[in-house]
């Protein structure tokens, strides 16, 4: 699979206002083929009441971005995709900062694609997070028929 050519930033960019997306503050920097990037800013109504990153948190900028990744390496033809499972391991907390995310496929499939990305911490360079999703590609009921 390809980059769609209807896969841009500025189509990205809102995708998720009034979503969860967008509620938590997901930003995207870049697609291109095989690589979508985002961010987020770390805010006291993200941490866990402990005061550390909530574990949601960092799964919710992760799947945001494999997601995004999907849409935009969807086979011609197909109408979306849904999340059929997720895995994170998780490597550090944070309490503030910017959470960067860089998501890349490992598999690009008609039926399944699957997404790894990684969460870093911005500002210390180091890994937040490791995170692998399975994303099953939805088809047309006429597709299904055929």
């Amino acid at each position: 699979m390809s980059l769609r050519p209807d896969a841009t930033l500025d189509k990205f960019a809102h995708r998720g206002d009034g979503r969860l997306p967008g509620l938590i503050g997901v930003r995207f920097t870049g697609v291109a083929e095989n690589r979508i990037d985002a961010e987020l800013d770390i805010r006291p109504e993200l941490l866990a009441p402990n005061g550390y990153l909530h574990a949601a948190t960092v799964i919710a900028l992760a799947d945001t971005a494999c997601g995004y990744g999907c849409l935009a390496h969807l086979p011609a033809g197909a109408e979306n995709f849904t999340t059929v499972e997720l895995k994170s391991n998780f490597l550090g907390t944070l309490r503030e900062g910017m959470l960067t995310c860089v998501a890349t496929p490992v598999h690009l499939g008609n039926t399944t694609q699957v997404w790894d990305a990684v969460v870093d911490d911005r500002a210390r360079g180091r890994k937040v997070a490791l995170f692998r999703c399975t994303q099953l590609i939805l088809w047309p009921e006429s597709a299904r028929r055929a």
